[in-house]
């Protein structure tokens, strides 16, 4: 294990990357770390339910042991520097694509869990809860429930039922009261009724995780700047997690030229339920996570820095750890001292209203 642990987090570790390092802020904070969940977790629910919770195989062997026991967490962040972190889980994920009643029940015992671990270090660890959102009741309520317990706004489906897409009014009332706890609604990559629940070989792994990954957080921003909701809900803020940045200074450059070319006068489509460029909808409303995103890194010195936070993946197969401040040089080491911080910790602290003590 040692050795596959090794081999796994050395990728940037070289001495001109070290160097590199001490470019970055020693204050940094990790948007999106996750955990592994133990494999009794849902012990405690009814038979029938827990047979029909699909629980793929995690080789917990090869990863470290953070992602289990939050005290080896945190001796872990401090290796790697890491001032603290905001946790989501791992299959878990998977269960946005099941039943609602598997599900409700299924995550109401992760938030539980999830709060737990989080007790630990308070001021270091943030979660950010699950929500089953087939009932906007039921969705409400947990979020209230968990916001009470300490945890971070809330997780919904990325790629939704076929019924119940984003742009229905099914949401409004989830919205609204996210908007009014000031609690931000998450939107994970593998969430919900996506590529991932199905097998895939050859070209198709590579189709999945690239262009389909990327085309459902496409669907997930045009969906909620163009149908209006942030027009409806001004206080609404959304996080994209763990689909990189470098493709949103084009998708949102896209969007503004049809919205004015749309919007002239007489125009057949100038009615749309958006009273501004969904650039400027973006800035106000939007943020993005990445880890391994160069590009869109580099973008970063005139794009973004304002609405994007860096994540460390950890303890997952192609996170940073331990040498993520070498991995952050290599993507913006040479982004100004004021927007790194922003990046690396300041978005992160003012979206959560974080309150970080080491």
């Amino acid at each position: 294990m040692a050795m596959a642990l090794d081999d796994m987090s050395a990728r940037y570790a070289t001495d001109e990357m070290k160097k590199a390092a001490e470019k970055v802020p020693e204050f940094i904070i990790s948007a999106d770390g996750h955990v592994d969940e133990p494999v009794d977790i849902f012990d405690e629910l009814p038979l029938e339910i827990r047979e029909n919770i699909n629980r793929p195989k995690i080789m917990l062997d090869t990863r470290p042991k953070g992602g289990v026991d939050p005290k080896i967490r945190i001796t872990d962040m401090d290796l790697d520097g890491v001032a603290a972190e905001v946790l989501y889980p791992t299959f878990v994920l998977g269960l946005f694509a099941q039943e609602q009643r598997e599900q409700e029940a299924a995550f109401r015992v992760y938030n539980d869990w999830i709060a737990d671990f989080c007790k630990g270090s308070p001021n270091r660890l943030f979660a950010i809860p699950c929500l089953p959102v087939y009932d906007i009741d039921v969705a409400i309520a947990e979020m209230q429930r968990c916001s009470d317990m300490g945890l971070l706004g809330g997780l919904i489906w990325q790629v939704p039922h076929p019924d119940l897409p984003l742009t229905s009014d099914h949401y409004e009332r989830l919205w609204a009261a996210a908007a009014e706890l000031g609690q931000p609604i998450h939107f994970h990559i593998l969430t919900g009724f996506n590529y991932f629940r199905f097998k895939r070989e050859g070209l198709d792994r590579v189709r999945g995780s690239v262009n389909t990954k990327t085309s459902d957080i496409f669907t997930t921003v045009y969906d909620l700047i163009w149908s209006g909701v942030f027009e409806r809900h001004p206080k609404l803020k959304v996080a994209i997690v763990e689909g990189e940045i470098g493709w949103a200074p084009f998708l949102l450059q896209q969007y503004d030229y049809y919205y004015r070319r749309f919007t002239k006068p007489g125009h057949p489509s100038g009615e749309f339920a958006i009273s501004r460029l969904p650039s400027e909808i973006f800035e106000d409303h939007m943020y993005l996570t990445f880890m391994d995103d160069y590009a869109g890194g580099q973008a970063l010195k005139h794009w973004g820095d304002r609405n994007c936070m860096w994540s460390s993946d950890y303890p997952h197969p192609n996170m940073t750890w331990p040498n993520s401040r070498a991995f952050i040089a290599r993507q913006i080491g040479d982004l100004e001292p004021e927007k790194q911080k922003r990046v690396l910790s300041q978005n992160c602290i003012d979206l959560y209203g974080l309150d970080i003590k080491l």
